[in-house]
């Protein structure tokens, strides 16, 4: 295999995501590696103020946060050498906390037993560990391997915790894990820009908005939509597991989508009028989980009488007015739940799949958003309105995390942009992330958790664009 650090980013993506593919749970080099955590520590908040901070401050959940689940979520961004030391890199987080208060605080509860955030600064927890190889001989990273590169996040009661893996040939991979309930993908990709900022000497630009109180509802509230049914009844339904594979089985699946591919799959999904009658073209996310969940459901191989939907989470910073800031921490996250039969999606083109998931995640607009503060506020003691636990699988639905259009390539501790960013393993069935490829080509990849046993056909219907219509 080409060494790693000859290629440029199209070739060494492009081959990540082919031994990626290939993945294997019996392959003996990756099962070889070996990923020891060298040292373990909690880290506080450095202040530039000579004023002492209090540490008996807290902060309230807002509506969207108590619609977060109650998890951590782990993503890796692996550097090319050299690399900053591990003191830097420590040196600058603890700079980024004073910024990030949260970060470094704890979960209690306040007087009337609702859950809050505790700005104690009892820390993050800083994590340093090494691998036995070099990054080549970790590829295909197995779930046990992605667990590994992230903190142990079992019993976990810190709100944020990075490890730093260092490999023999000097690449670095960084785990940040942030738990859900305190702020959404956005939120987190900015602390890591905040971060490497820090560490390359430079002021956090531009400074969070941490305050949580600016979800203001209306006088009188005015609930336009039915929240109960879609942010209450759907977040809280069970899934069924499907029992022809043990869930030890499943893996993560990563399919690498070209330009040339995104092309083919928006000009097979069509366009559609918008509410003036223009004729516009699907965007490229639109068209993407179209065919997502068209393949999906082939795969697992639903009735033409059983429902699906697809959860999909619509970020409101943009769609609110007056705007929500970028840089606010915290979830702006509403969901949209395209939803049809099986026969639907196997008898009819991809476009009217497309026309389906469009229709719902247009409704999840300005008005939506003001809508659900209105309700949340108003009916702040009903159970379904807090943080639950995640279930281990999404059957007969998806669920469509996007992290197109976060600011990855600004990531910088001082060596450059990262060569590697993705989610690590997460063990729930149906689980899905579109994340922008680092190659910076307009290519995309998707990452889907699925049994080991669907790979083979999730992949070949996937790329099989022209002849899906007859591939089952």
């Amino acid at each position: 295999m080409m060494n790693t650090f000859d290629m440029n980013d199209d070739e060494y993506f492009g081959v990540l995501a082919e031994m990626m593919n290939a993945f294997d749970m019996n392959n003996n080099e990756a099962s070889a590696v070996q990923i020891e955590q060298v040292s373990s520590k909690h880290l506080q908040p450095i202040y530039n103020s000579e004023q002492p901070v209090s540490t008996t401050k807290s902060m309230p959940l807002t509506v969207f946060d108590r619609l977060g689940e109650d998890q951590h979520v782990s993503t890796l961004y692996a550097y090319k050498p050299p690399n900053p030391s591990n003191t830097l890199l420590e040196q600058g987080l603890r700079k980024t906390l004073s910024e990030f208060r949260e970060c470094a605080g704890r979960f209690g509860k306040d007087d009337n037993g609702q859950t809050i955030i505790l700005l104690n600064d009892e820390g993050m927890r800083f994590t340093e560990a090494s691998a036995n190889c070099t990054f080549d001989q970790a590829i295909p990273f197995t779930p046990s391997i992605l667990l590994k590169l992230s903190p142990n996040l079992e019993g976990a009661e810190e709100i944020a915790l990075v490890q730093l893996t260092r490999f023999t040939c000097g690449t670095l991979v960084v785990s940040f894990s942030g738990q859900h309930i305190v702020g959404d993908g956005q939120s987190m990709v900015f602390f890591m820009v905040a971060w490497s900022q820090a560490c390359r000497g430079l002021d956090i630009n531009p400074r969070p908005l941490c305050n949580r109180n600016i979800f203001v509802p209306r006088n009188p509230f005015n609930n336009e939509f039915d929240h109960r049914s879609v942010e209450i009844v759907k977040r809280k339904s069970k899934y069924s597991i499907p029992l022809r594979y043990k869930e030890d089985y499943l893996v993560q699946q990563v399919l690498h989508c070209t330009p040339e591919f995104i092309a083919k799959i928006k000009s097979k999904a069509s366009s559609f009028s918008d509410a003036n009658g223009v004729h516009r073209p699907h965007s490229t996310f639109v068209c993407l989980v179209a065919h997502l969940w068209t393949v999906i459901t082939r795969v697992r191989g639903l009735s033409d009488s059983q429902k699906t939907y697809v959860k999909i989470s619509v970020n409101g910073r943009r769609k609110l007015r007056p705007r929500i800031p970028d840089e606010y921490f915290g979830n702006m996250v509403l969901w949209a739940f395209p939803e049809t039969q099986g026969k639907n999606l196997r008898g009819n083109s991809l476009s009217h799949a497309a026309e389906i998931i469009q229709k719902e995640v247009m409704k999840v607009d300005g008005n939506y958003f003001k809508s659900y503060i209105d309700f949340a506020n108003e009916n702040l003691n009903d159970d379904g309105l807090t943080p639950r636990k995640v279930v281990p699988s999404c059957w007969p639905n998806m669920e469509i995390q996007s992290w197109l259009g976060f600011p990855i390539k600004e990531v910088d501790f001082g060596s450059g942009k990262p060569f590697m960013y993705m989610p690590s393993f997460d063990p729930v069935e149906g689980e899905t992330y579109i994340v922008p490829s680092i190659a910076g080509d307009g290519s995309i990849d998707v990452y889907v958790t699925l049994f080991q046993q669907q790979q083979a056909l999730f992949k070949e219907l996937f790329y099989n664009i022209y002849g899906l219509s007859s591939a089952l």
